[in-house]
């Protein structure tokens, strides 16, 4: 199997960030709640409101497994992208972990993607920048990145 991309795992770093690290508790994240209303640790990990600390370093094996899923789930249902540059399939990596691999299933993103409609796929992507119901500064940067990613040149 193809390994994660390097790109998606730095677009999740850079936009989720290592977040919730308390002054009392230096080196280590706590369950907050992200900007959409989710109780998260670490890089972007769902969790449990009473999930204990981890450290960077967990986080870091969490995000690995999640971005792993989350290529599965993009490779099932945009099979194009095992033959294509890797930061296309890397952005649509970083969208699957973002909102989940129902989402991208049940998209019009998905049907771009398979018809290899890359300007349409930049397009959807800018599309999915709500967050709790309002547009997230966070997420437009993020899907801007990522539409980048999708205009490259075949090798």
């Amino acid at each position: 199997m193809t390994a994660v991309p390097q790109a998606a795992f730095d677009l999740a770093k850079r936009f989720e960030g290592f977040h919730r690290v308390p002054k009392h508790d230096p080196g280590r994240a706590h369950p907050y709640i992200c900007p959409a209303g989710f109780w998260t640790i670490g890089y972007g990990r769902l969790c449990d409101p009473q999930h204990a600390p981890i450290s960077e370093t967990e986080g870091a094996i969490y995000l690995a497994q999640d971005l792993r899923t989350a290529m599965t789930a993009a490779l099932r249902y945009c099979p194009v992208l095992a033959i294509e540059p890797e930061s296309r399939l890397a952005a649509i990596v970083d969208f699957t972990f973002n909102l989940g691999a129902g989402r991208l299933q049940t998209s019009t993103l998905r049907r771009r993607v398979n018809q290899r409609d890359w300007p349409g796929v930049a397009s959807e992507l800018m599309r999915w920048v709500y967050g709790g119901g309002a547009v997230l500064p966070g997420l437009v940067a993020r899907r801007a990145v990522a539409s980048r990613l999708v205009y490259v040149d075949k090798p």
